[in-house]
């Protein structure tokens, strides 16, 4: 199964697995070893969480950030642009499914469900450039 197809395959799976988390403010960690032994993982790598909630995303290692895999978010919604190393909050007003990677480490994504998405077909397909 190649990267395109194993990432849609996460994310539709992770999209229909359910709330893992509920809150005002969820907070997302960024390890170089997960708790499985996984490198390089965002933890949980799914949230849902009603519209208004925030999401912190922490650096929990220096070289991880928090971006918004552009094809993978709800028509209109802000982009989200972390900083390297750094920690970043993002409140999310909008329904819909955001995809979100580690930019340094673009193979590692997370998604974040907020409300009850209209839509998710832009969540389960397209193209992730190979980097």
């Amino acid at each position: 199964m190649n990267k395109t197809a194993m990432l849609t395959a996460a994310a539709a799976v992770l999209i229909l697995a359910g709330g893992l988390a509920k809150a005002a403010e969820v907070e997302v960690k960024q390890f170089n070893k997960g708790a499985d032994g996984g490198t390089v993982v965002f933890e949980p790598a799914f949230v849902k969480i009603a519209p208004g909630d925030t999401v912190k995303f922490v650096a929990a290692a220096k070289g991880q950030s928090a971006d918004a895999i552009k094809r993978m978010l709800p028509e209109g919604a802000t982009p989200i642009v972390g900083e390297n190393s750094g920690d970043i909050a993002v409140k999310f007003g909008q329904d819909g499914v955001y995809g979100v990677k580690c930019l340094p480490h673009y193979g590692i994504c997370m998604v974040v469900m907020v409300g009850t998405p209209a839509r998710v077909d832009h969540a389960k397909v397209g193209k992730v450039a190979s980097k």
